[in-house]
């Protein structure tokens, strides 16, 4: 099992065995080098631990334990966890400021707890088969002992189709599950299982941030801000080898590397991609940004070619199908941050989330406004201020985005109001299944499933923290994290640390006033007023543009598609598989082909469909011929 993550940690293994317990852990040395191996215990040998990620408080942790008689023997972060567990018993998760997957065994309880981060950085899977319960970092660990569950969960394509992601607990593989971000999962000696979510995003009741965030002013707001930023990248820079940040040209990206610059004595080396299409390159901005800090930076050029030939490499890293390729030139960049001598970089992904950052979010609000008075011609004519960056945007055309987001405006209220245009636009991908996967599934409707499982108060919150909490608990943990964060990354051994989803920045950020992050439809305003005076004004003021990656263009050179694309995309090859209709999939493979596919749906239904073909390929098939052959 632990063989199979060895992309996760070249530096060694370590094991633990013992009266029902088998731990292993495969190790990226950043803390403690020469002392700090896993699997780790306490003093009486009773308490033992494995885990993956970094607990950033460690060094505050350990001085309350020493003062209160624990004992240590290594200076590794991974020690507070078992002497935490020794004096808060299952509370200890909720000392931790971190990004973690956990495993801990309690000997003389006969008791093991699961426990992953509060946002869901990084990634922890179980299953119960053979009579015991399995659990690793990723997928293809538990598939090497448990070849059996290699078969794909109609619920998780579908899910992934509609949201982008499988929503936890589900999974891509029947009977394999995850364990859902800021959950603590334990295990008594009797097999008893007893599930607790020790942490949420969580708003105020609409109108009370007033009285939530306790700021007078948002001068005030802003400097308490910068304050816990600043905080938040000191704790991210702990390490014992050096740090990177990727830096993009956005305010995001940039305001981590300033912060670091200006705040810290760690000295940061930048990276970043640049495209050969305008459409997607800001190496500008990223030229702007390292004459404004002098920092040293390495950028790598990235081709659509260069994407195509890497996708199947993504798609085994991932674990799931994927909707867009914006990972894979993420996957190479880390393969070039490894190759400088860097393990570790700190990013600024999840600022979009914490301060409302998308057009999706003024885009709601605009629909919200126009909704106040449909007949409007006025009010939909704001939607034209919004996608600017996109060559084939979805208002380019006023009368097909009236038509489009006109729809539904009289469901201000629902919780998913905001995704309603996302998910219809994604979820034309279904129409591309077979009969016979959809009749498996029944009736599904992705907007109702998906707004039974919010919080029953969600109703109660303004509606900009209503589309903050699904869009971090949608786009953001099914995706982001996973396949752009740690999936692209750990693929060549790089921890990303992500200083925006300090969770204790995230609860100061949704107790402001909605006002404060959007105004007017300038987004993410109290992010622009802490950062002020750190970044040139270009750089400061500059207007969202998502960070995006050549689609299905990445697959075909001059009409001619990449071998792997045309042997999987075959009407032969579809139908054996029997997740799609060959008909309708070859016909938009022909579409693609021709460079015809300039919309959303149909470059996100291509990728859906290739990537799912490629897990079938990479997994399902692949171990079938391994059972095959051994038997």
């Amino acid at each position: 099992m632990i063989h199979t993550l060895h992309h996760r940690g070249p530096d060694g293994y370590g094991f633990h065995v013992g009266d029902g317990i088998g731990l292993a852990h495969a190790r990226l040395s950043i803390i403690d080098l020469a002392t700090g191996a896993q699997p780790i215990h306490n003093e009486h040998g009773t308490v033992w631990t494995v885990f993956n990620g970094e607990v950033f408080n460690y060094r505050e942790l350990r001085a309350q334990l020493e003062r209160q008689g624990h004992r240590f023997y290594t200076q590794s972060d991974t020690e507070v966890i078992v002497h935490l567990y020794e004096q808060h018993g299952d509370a200890f998760v909720e000392q931790l400021n971190g990004q973690f997957a956990i495993a801990l065994w309690d000997a003389t309880r006969r008791r093991l707890l699961l426990a992953r981060d509060r946002t869901g950085i990084r990634p922890l899977f179980r299953a119960r088969a053979a009579g015991r319960l399995w659990f690793g970092s990723e997928i293809k660990a538990l598939l090497a002992v448990l070849p059996d569950l290699a078969t794909l969960d109609p619920l998780g394509l579908v899910q992934t189709l509609s949201y982008w992601g499988p929503v936890d607990p589900t999974t891509l593989f029947q009977g394999i599950q995850s364990l859902p971000a800021g959950h603590l999962l334990a295990v008594e000696a009797d097999g008893r299982e007893t599930m607790t979510r020790y942490w949420d995003w969580r708003f105020p009741n609409a109108g009370a941030e007033s009285g939530a965030h306790g700021h007078g002013s948002i001068e005030a707001a802003a400097e308490e801000l910068r304050a816990l930023l600043v905080d938040a990248v000191r704790l991210q820079l702990r390490a014992d080898v050096p740090v990177g940040a990727y830096l993009s040209g956005g305010l995001d990206s940039s305001g981590i590397v300033a912060l670091a610059s200006r705040f810290t004595n760690t000295p940061i080396r930048t990276f970043g991609i640049t495209f050969a299409e305008a459409e997607f390159d800001e190496s500008a901005h990223q030229e702007a940004m390292v004459r404004h800090l002098g920092t040293a930076h390495t950028t790598l050029r990235c081709t659509a070619r260069d994407i195509g030939e890497v996708f199947p490499t993504l798609v085994r890293h991932v674990e799931a199908p994927l909707l867009r390729t914006a990972a894979a030139p993420l996957m190479l960049l880390s393969r070039r941050v490894r190759e400088t001598g860097y393990k570790v970089v700190l990013t600024g992904e999840g600022a979009d989330e914490v301060f409302a950052g998308y057009d999706l979010f003024k885009e709601a609000k605009v629909r919200r406004f126009w909704a106040r008075q449909p007949g409007s011609r006025l009010r939909p004519r704001l939607l034209e201020r919004l996608y600017g960056y996109l060559d084939a945007s979805p208002v380019a055309h006023a009368a097909l985005a009236q038509s489009f987001f006109g729809k539904g405006l009289e469901a201000v209220d629902r919780p998913i109001f905001a995704h309603a245009p996302r998910w219809t636009t994604a979820q034309r991908a279904l129409r591309f299944l077979s009969p016979e996967l959809r009749a498996s599934l029944g009736p599904w409707d992705p907007l109702a499933w998906y707004e039974q499982r919010l919080p029953a108060d969600i109703g109660s919150w303004s509606p900009l923290a209503r589309d903050q909490y699904v869009e971090a608990k949608s786009l953001l943990a099914a995706y982001l994290l996973p396949a752009q964060g740690d999936r692209a990354g750990m693929a060549h051994s790089i921890e990303g640390r992500f200083p925006y989803l300090d969770h204790r920045l995230i609860e100061f950020a949704n107790r402001l006033p909605p006002h404060w992050k959007i105004r007017g439809l300038r987004e993410k305003y109290v992010l622009r007023r802490a950062l002020d005076g750190l970044l040139p004004p270009q750089i400061l003021q500059r207007t969202k543009q998502p960070y995006r990656a050549p689609d299905h263009q990445s697959f075909f050179h001059q009409g001619v598609p990449l071998d792997y694309v045309a042997d999987l995309l075959g009407g032969e090859r579809i139908r054996a598989a029997g997740y799609f209709d060959a008909a309708a999939v070859g016909k938009l493979f022909d579409k693609c082909r021709r460079g015809d596919a300039l919309g959303f749906a149909d470059n996100q239904a291509f990728v859906g469909i290739l990537s799912t073909m490629l897990l079938d390929e990479l997994f399902i098939r692949r171990l079938a011929r391994a059972e095959h052959h051994i038997s």
